[in-house]
């Protein structure tokens, strides 16, 4: 094995439709025979997995914004937010009428469960479309808190978000991590609330761990805020064209193609 190549999903690996081009199988297949390849996303483990069943993903992936490790449906590390603290989240949030998604795990096994609200708010029932026939859905009247939960999203406007995040951040402080960024698939932001010692950084750190590499091996892309951590460690941090700016000023290169184009493809295609 020579290099190890991370890949964001939504926004950078998969299209906007949520495929992966034939050319793009293609190509991160011919890598893999050589390097280590795998991705860092913000989606959970049984929706990563039918997005990737064509690739050859030779290395731990890092899910749920970092908050979980998984090897060969394996558990290789897990940071959580317990039942407490997020049941005050919760609550927290509907007194601004902000009703959240939950996933958590269920049980000791890898079974992620997404909790939704029934009567959720436009952006929320936009995004669940996209779920239309997963088993890990759990429809609830009132989301509510499981024992161990990965993270805990809102959708909403801005400004409500950036008032509920600082509220958060006066009450909790380090008990918790705030993620807030734009959602562009629905238009929208998005409030992500994790573990504090959870994101793709912390998640790098454990991939690499369990690699027992050196991150000037590493090359990572990524499009949104919460890649930003993995671009401070890795030596090589490449933002697709579609990325935000934040994350193209922080950049080692800014690729000239889109997600939509197959910019992560076309640029292994140049190694």
């Amino acid at each position: 094995m020579n290099k190890v190549f991370l890949t964001d999903l939504d926004h950078t690996f998969l299209r906007n439709d949520l495929t992966i081009s034939d050319f793009s199988k293609d190509i991160w297949n011919k890598m893999a025979k050589n390097n280590i390849m795998s991705v860092a996303t913000a989606r959970a483990h049984k929706k990563t997995k039918q997005f990737l069943q064509d690739l050859n993903i030779n290395a731990p992936m890092v899910l749920l914004d970092g908050s979980l490790i998984v090897a060969d449906d394996k558990i290789i590390d897990k940071k959580i937010l317990n039942k407490e603290i997020a049941s005050e989240i919760i609550n927290l949030g509907l007194k601004h009428s902000l009703k959240p998604f939950v996933l958590a795990q269920q049980g000791e096994k890898l079974n992620e469960v997404f909790l939704y609200p029934k009567n959720g708010n436009k952006y929320q029932n936009k995004l669940l479309t996209r779920y239309i026939g997963d088993d890990h859905l759990i429809l609830v009247d009132n989301v509510y808190a499981m024992d161990e939960n990965f993270k805990i999203s809102y959708m909403a406007d801005e400004d409500i978000l950036t008032t509920f995040q600082k509220e958060l951040q006066e009450i909790f402080g380090d008990n918790i991590k705030c993620i807030l960024a734009p959602e562009a698939y629905m238009g929208c932001f998005y409030l992500t609330v994790l573990n504090p010692h959870a994101d793709k950084s912390s998640g790098l750190q454990t991939l690499n761990d369990y690699l027992n590499l050196d991150f000037k091996d590493y090359t990572v892309f990524g499009d949104n805020f919460n890649d930003l951590g993995m671009f401070e460690l890795a030596e090589i941090s490449i933002a697709v064209a579609n990325a935000q700016t934040k994350v193209k000023e922080l950049a080692n290169i800014i690729l000239p193609h889109t997600n939509d184009e197959d910019a992560v493809a076309k640029y292994l295609n140049t190694l």
